[in-house]
């Protein structure tokens, strides 16, 4: 090691600015210096791999209401085994029965027709030969096997509807003030659908009510296209349902809602809400073959119309419509049948092979400095010593004084190929790896620095954190240079970082777990989990930190250092 002359005393904010400027390429590279010659430059750089800590954790009973989006269907993941999504949803009413319009639906309604319509998260592809705008729903839509042609031909599911007959709370009766949530429950290979509270375990098959409609159905990227010749309407692709029942009429809609005509089940929201406890959207494999979509429930679009005819009051029939939303009371059912070994791993020494997978799976816990040893040494390795046990600050800012400059700080992880059945690159094309820190479940430091969001596509967002996988090596990088700096720099705590797999690092929010109340033990305990990581069915494997191969789990820091 050369004699270092001055110590480096650079705030926060200019580390950012000159980590900002670290090359962007698929692979980073420690350069030296050929314009000035190496003996008139007046630092050196370094690299180092540091030995770090990634092990399994299983993930059970995780919260599955107030989800971003939500899935219906059935995905067989060829290295993890099948998932099936349903779906439990309040409806309420667009207008309620009033003084001055004591019936909502007129004189003497007749319907015509019901229909759900809830659309799919799409992109514009392009134009067709008229104009009009083509979709894809690709990035959404889960398929086996896994090539285009089953994406644009998905294997139908079956859909049954029923009303729902339990009650979604929203308030949670056993702590006063806080919301009610539901979580994830599997039941031994059932194929009921299953959730639970902190105290309930809830049976929705055992509870649902009268089938409203049944229908083999597959998902399309087409629009909807209402009305006929030149009055045709075209909307974005979508769910699109007609809720009769097996004899082509409507009688459960007539003895639910139009005999209610002017009665108090219509007058409010929370009277209605009790009458009708909304809809069970069961789905359902055929002959263990099916597919998954995402659906946005959120969507203004997502209703129920109910198509109907009244007296207009001379004497003649008029067009009319009624409908019903969907609530933010809603949430997944998952049915999981695993075939990968999804169990908590080795929190000592860290675990040769992760499993990521969404939905109720696995993630990862990481250590980036395993003992207080190993931490010790590092902040020995870069800070400036005072000599009484301790470590020199600036005197205005506070921070502490580095005699190396950290340029870039990431994780190398790569595929463990030999585990995964299908090398069709389209497989894992929307995968990305996300990060956060478990103590605080937030996004690291390095996330909310990086300005390269991208909203439409999000497979390409926040792409300087956390790269694209690379198609060719079936690798990731993610980069923690900030995150180690605000270590070293500003004292902040080495936590534990949470690694998932997610298909839109764009969504932060976290979803709860029943680890306490599961009685998980410490080391694998955590309280919240990355709602993208729920809505993300694929799962894939990856080197772990204890392997042996040369594409183990790594953790590389690029420094400077003044001779």
């Amino acid at each position: 090691m050369k004699k270092i002359f001055e110590a480096f005393r650079i705030p926060a904010i200019v580390l950012i600015i000159i980590t900002s400027f670290v090359a962007c390429d698929k692979d980073f590279y420690t350069i030296e210096s050929d314009v000035l010659g190496q003996e008139n430059a007046n630092f050196e750089t370094d690299f180092k791999e540091y030995k770090i800590s990634a092990y399994n954790k299983r993930l059970n009973g995780i919260q599955i209401n107030n989800l971003p989006s939500n899935l219906l269907g059935f995905f067989d993941d060829p290295d993890f085994g099948t998932t099936t999504a349903s779906i439990v949803a309040d409806i309420v009413p667009s207008s309620f029965s009033s003084s001055s319009t004591p019936n909502v639906f007129g004189d003497n309604p007749v319907i015509d027709s019901v229909i759900l319509n809830i659309p799919y998260f799409n992109r514009v592809t392009g134009f067709d030969e008229n104009g009009n705008n083509t979709y894809t729903i690709s990035d959404s839509l889960y398929v086996k096997p896994i090539n285009e042609d089953a994406k644009n031909n998905p294997d139908p599911i079956k859909i049954s509807i029923y009303e729902n007959g339990y009650f979604i709370n929203t308030a949670n009766s056993g702590n006063v003030g806080e919301g009610q949530n539901y979580f994830s429950y599997s039941n031994n290979g059932s194929t009921d659908n299953y959730a639970q509270t902190e105290t309930n375990i809830i049976n929705f098959d055992d509870l649902k009510g009268v089938l409203i409609s049944e229908i083999d159905t597959t998902f399309s990227p087409e629009p909807v296209k209402t009305g006929m010749g030149e009055d045709v309407v075209r909307t974005d692709p979508a769910l699109r349902l007609k809720l009769d029942n097996e004899n082509g009429d409507y009688d459960f809609w007539i003895n639910k809602l139009l005999a209610k005509n002017g009665q108090p089940e219509l007058s409010n929201s929370d009277i209605f809400k009790n009458y009708f406890r909304g809809l069970y959207i069961k789905a359902e494999a055929i002959n263990n073959k099916g597919s998954m979509v995402m659906l946005n429930l959120a969507s203004t679009d997502a209703q129920i119309t109910i198509h109907y005819t009244k007296d207009d009051g001379d004497g003649e029939r008029e067009s009319a419509e009624y409908a019903l939303r969907f609530s933010d009371q809603r949430l997944n059912t998952f049915i999981n049948n695993y075939t990968a070994p999804l169990e908590n791993g080795d929190a000592e020494n860290g675990d040769e092979i992760i499993y990521l997978k969404g939905i109720e799976g696995s993630m990862a816990i990481i250590d980036l400095f395993p003992t207080s040893e190993d931490l010790t040494n590092f902040l020995k390795e870069y800070r400036i010593e005072d000599g009484n046990g301790d470590y020199l600050k600036d005197e205005i800012t506070g921070d502490y004084i580095l005699k190396k400059l950290i340029n870039e700080a990431h994780l190398e992880i790569y595929e463990k190929e030999d585990l995964i059945t299908v090398t069709n690159t389209d497989f894992h094309k929307y995968d990305r790896l996300y990060v956060y820190d478990l103590e605080n479940n937030t996004p690291t430091l390095d996330y909310s620095l990086d300005g390269t969001d991208n909203s439409t596509i999000p497979v390409f967002s926040k792409v300087f954190h956390s790269t694209v996988r690379n198609s060719e090596t079936g690798s990731y990088k993610i980069r923690l240079t900030q995150h180690l700096n605000n270590i070293l720099i500003n004292g902040a705590t080495n936590t534990q970082i949470g690694l998932v797999l997610s298909s839109n690092v764009n969504i932060i929010s976290n979803l709860e777990t029943l680890d306490d109340i599961n009685g998980v033990s410490e080391e694998f305990r955590i309280t919240n989990v990355p709602a993208a990581s729920v809505i993300a069915p694929r799962g894939t494997i990856l080197y772990g930190s204890n392997s042996s191969s040369e594409k183990h789990l790594k953790f590389k820091v690029f420094s400077t250092e003044p001779k």
